[in-house]
Parts: structure tokens; sequence; C-alpha cells
């Protein structure tokens, strides 16, 4: 089991057990997903982007009659074998039938992958803001007590999720862009990886299953000709990679990872996000994120970067 706390204390990520995943059962090998998470993250917008990718996607299913849609798919001819459900917290008794609908299409032989969508509390408190929409958890309480509902009764439902998207900086376009990523390409094997920059002062991303921390490596914050540049422009990438350390780390890191990935397929965790930070975000870990995505995409990997902190300063 691979499992990380983020600074709130919260869980990421627990790939489900091997013997449950590929046996043949009642329904047909069908590709199934579970869009899940906070109200307000873009669970439909998860949605719409799984349904223009050819997905066959049915909006707020209780859990309890999750078999029954996979089992009723096997049934129909439907044009796609990729079945996705998108399930919220109203559903009664929401974690208990959650987890025991997994178990059960699992010891059927479907191929269950959850999907957790995350934001953090100020981000959901503009969004339902600009709606003018109540949380459907609040009662009579503040938007922000219907938030903290929330968060409680999904902590286990976010901590066994195969793929945490923390939403908070994307917008609709990019959040299509992370689906259309993941799924795009379901029947390619091995794992995609989302390598994302990031700086320590911003905090870590949420959804972070391993971090990497660039700050043994002197700062280019203080050479003043490089200051105002990024680690994505040449000058900058040229100082970072060439201090000591740097390429060895490198070596040693792709390694590691390489072991590390391949323990992650074999237990059926198809995305991993690789977070690598420095003080800022601006310089070593770009720099580095970007020659960590190019030697895993040389291994074959699927591997998407991204940089989240630069341009804040």
């Amino acid at each position: 089991m691979t499992e990380q706390t983020d600074g709130d204390g919260r869980e990421v990520s627990r790939p489900r057990p091997a013997e449950a995943r590929g046996r043949k059962g009642a329904v047909r090998d069908t590709a199934f997903v579970i869009v899940t998470g906070m109200s307000g993250a873009g669970r439909s917008t998860a949605a719409k982007a799984l349904e223009d990718l050819g997905w066959f996607v049915i909006d707020n299913l209780p859990p309890g009659m999750l078999f029954a849609m996979a089992e009723e798919a096997g049934r129909v001819k439907l044009d796609t074998d990729k079945v996705a459900a998108v399930v919220d917290v109203r559903s009664l008794a929401f974690t208990t039938d959650l987890n025991t609908a997994i178990e059960e299409l699992e010891a059927r032989g479907v191929g269950v992958r959850v999907v957790f969508l995350e934001a953090s509390d100020e981000e959901l408190v503009r969004r339902f803001e600009n709606v003018r929409r109540p949380h459907p958890l609040q009662g009579e309480g503040r938007l922000v007590d219907g938030i903290a509902r929330e968060r409680g009764i999904l902590r286990e439902v976010r901590a066994n999720a195969d793929l945490v998207i923390d939403t908070s900086s994307h917008n609709v376009h990019e959040l299509r862009g992370k689906i259309v990523s993941f799924f795009g390409g379901d029947d390619r094997p091995g794992l995609r990886v989302n390598v994302v920059s990031f700086g320590f002062k911003y905090g870590l991303p949420v959804d972070a299953d391993l971090v990497v921390d660039c700050r043994f490596l002197p700062n280019p914050h203080w050479v003043p000709e490089l200051r105002p540049m990024s680690g994505l422009d040449a000058p900058v990438r040229e100082y970072v990679l060439s201090q000591p350390g740097a390429k060895e780390f490198l070596d040693a890191y792709e390694e590691a990872f390489g072991v590390v990935a391949a323990g992650y397929v074999r237990e059926g965790k198809g995305y991993v996000t690789l977070a690598v930070g420095c003080t800022g975000g601006k310089h070593r870990s770009v720099a580095m994120s970007e020659q960590i995505g190019a030697r895993l995409r040389d291994r074959g990997m699927e591997v998407q970067v991204s940089h989240r902190d630069v341009g804040r300063e």
C-alpha cells in the first residue's frame, strides 16, 4: 500500500489488491470509472470530458446501484465498454455503500478506478458564492460548515481513490485537459505520470503522490542576471544542471522511480503525480521537473509536465 498525508493530515491514494483486478466474473470486461469528490470541485466537468471521449456516463448514481449498472451495461449492446458513474455525498450511507459496491464490482472482475476531485475551502466558497447556491450539506449552518462536513464524510473515499485531482487553480478547460490526458488513451498500458513543479513557500500540491525537494541545489534567484528568468530558459537550465550533485541526483532518482513505477503498475495504480519543489517554484524545480519528465518519457512512460507556481513572484 502506498500512502501519503498532505498538510491537513489527509491521505492520498491506495492501490487495490492485485488479485481482485484481473479476474473474470459475471460482468464482461468493462473499464469502470467512478467520479466523486467535493461538491463544486468539478465533477460535472469531468463527466462531460469522459462523455466526449466516448465513455457511457451516468450522473448522480447511488453507490448501491453501481453493480446493477455495470451488469446492465454488460447485457445491452453499448457502443463502448468504458462506463463511468458520478457519485456524490448526498447518497445515504455514502462511504460504506461506495466501498461495498467497489468490492462487489472487483469481485465480479470489473476493473474499477476511483477519481476524486478536490479543491481548497477558499476556492469552494468562492465557487458557491459565484453561483449563489448553498452547499448541499450546510443545512441551516454556514457554507463553510457544509464543506467541513463533506470533507469529513469523504475522508476515507479520498484516501482510497486511485487518482486525486486538485482543481483549486484549474478552470474548466484545464480540468478537461487533465481528464483527457489521463483517460484519452486507456487502451495503452503502463503508468501515466503527472510531473508538477511547485514552490514550498506556497504549500505542497494536495494531489501529490511523491515529492522531490530540489532545495539542495544553489538558487538562481541570487544570480542577478538569472533572477527574472525561469527554469524554462536555457541559461537557468544550464546553471541548475551544472551544479554539483544535479546530474547524480537525476540519475539516481530515475532509477529509483523506475522501481517505484514498476511496483505501481503491478498493484494496478495507473496514475501518479510527482511534485518537484524548490523555494519559489520558479527556477530549480522547473528545470529539474523538465529533466525528470524527459527521462521518464525516454523510459516509455506517458508524462505530462506542468508548472504550478511560475509567474507567482
